[in-house]
């Protein structure tokens, strides 16, 4: 009787190898880089309260809430410009832009914010 070839055993089924590097003539993949407003939304935590942390579903709620802020400002600030016949959003269309979408003293306070950290 012919006897057969003794090989590895073959790996289960859904995992790979992780010692194999890239194939013939192929590339290592580049991790997908996602960004956020993680870093930022942690910094103004501590410097509001220090001895508070924040879970990691509440930092995926707030980066939502600042994506969707920046998107609804960008927007507003874009129909102000298309207004105004501009094709380019300045300042003056975003410090126009807040107080349309944000309700009272909040508005004000972050106009007065932005100027204030643009000097």
């Amino acid at each position: 009787m012919p006897e057969l070839a003794k090989s590895a055993p073959a790996p289960k089924k859904g995992f790979k190898r992780c010692d194999q590097g890239p194939e013939e003539g192929g590339k290592k993949r580049k991790r997908s880089h996602k960004e956020s407003y993680s870093v930022y939304v942690y910094k103004v935590l501590k410097q509001v309260h220090p001895d508070t942390g924040i879970s990691s579903k509440a930092m995926g709620i707030m980066n939502s809430f600042v994506n969707d802020i920046f998107e609804c400002i960008a927007g507003k600030a874009s129909c102000l410009a298309h207004y105004n016949k501009c094709s380019t959003i300045t300042s003056r269309e975003i410090q126009t832009a807040v107080p349309l979408l944000l309700p009272g003293e909040l508005a004000k306070h972050a106009v007065s914010k932005a100027v204030h950290n643009a000097l």
